[in-house]
């Protein structure tokens, strides 16, 4: 059987891109994106080492310390920013509709504009599955909500982006 070395370097190579790119839309610096990311698999490690029982999804439990580590680091510097107007986020996604696609095609950096003006929910549900490619199922359990509650929460996030963006 493989140690918890190997077993968390394992899960640290699979997920450690795409914390990191969370992580960077949130902070809009590469180097607090670094910070952060780092202590989010910090704290991974010393709850994976010391845990009875394996961790049921690692991908789920490392976005939640990071979420937590965000939400952390802006408390700490005293401010509401929470995403990055410098990011180039990929968020279109071939299952989106026509209008969608047209929407999330425009010019990204006012699409990185409207995206900042959304509740910080909304935020992070289209940046996990634009961006990241995470399914509605894998969203609710990360955040604990019904699939159903992602879904409503995605379409609404989507509506008021599009808004956002024709305001802009």
């Amino acid at each position: 059987m493989d140690s918890k070395n190997e077993q968390f370097g394992r899960i640290y190579d699979q997920y450690i891109d795409k914390i990191y790119r969370f992580v960077y839309l949130k902070v809009n610096s590469q180097e607090t994106a670094e910070d952060v990311t780092s202590k989010v698999f910090l704290k991974g490690w010393e709850a994976f080492e010391g845990a009875t029982d394996s961790i049921k999804n690692p991908g789920a439990f490392l976005y939640q310390i990071a979420r937590n580590a965000v939400v952390d680091h802006y408390r700490d510097k005293g401010r509401a920013n929470t995403v990055s107007a410098d990011a180039s986020p990929e968020l279109a996604d071939p299952g989106t509709n026509a209008q969608d696609m047209a929407i999330l095609s425009a010019d990204i950096s006012v699409v990185r504009k409207a995206l900042q003006k959304l509740k910080k929910e909304h935020q992070d549900i289209i940046i996990w599955h634009y961006l990241e490619d995470m399914s509605v199922p894998e969203i609710a359990e990360l955040i604990n909500k019904p699939a159903g509650t992602i879904r409503v929460m995605l379409h609404r996030g989507l509506k008021d982006l599009k808004d956002k963006i024709q305001e802009a």
